[in-house]
């Protein structure tokens, strides 16, 4: 399923205007400790973190990761969308908890 499609269905805000919602989106990760999504990230991935400074575009950019995804409406800091646009990081942000997005995506299909 593309980014596009997931974040119509879910009510994501798109966070980067302008740049293509059109990844495959295979599979799903949660996690805020960097090292760790690095360890274990793949391409295709929703990643959804709290995390919102610069070192979360290098670690999506590391594994051409689908898109990240921001829970709870946490603020992000303009340097990291302007980044993202940059690198082609697709970012969303929503109102629900990591939780909710993650059981949002899994009934899509994703990670089944």
């Amino acid at each position: 399923m593309k980014t596009a499609e997931i974040a119509e269905k879910m009510g994501l805000k798109l966070l980067t205007d302008g740049l293509a919602e059109e990844a495959e989106v295979t599979d799903g990760c949660v996690c805020d400790l960097l090292s760790w999504v690095m360890a274990r990230g793949e391409a295709g991935m929703a990643w959804v973190t709290v995390q919102t400074h610069l070192n979360v575009i290098a670690v999506a950019c590391l594994h051409d990761f689908a898109c990240v995804i921001i829970p709870e409406s946490i603020d992000v800091p303009q340097a990291t969308i302007d980044k993202a646009k940059e690198e082609g990081v697709v970012i969303y942000s929503s109102s629900k908890t990591s939780y909710a997005i993650c059981c949002e995506l899994y009934d899509l299909g994703i990670g089944k």
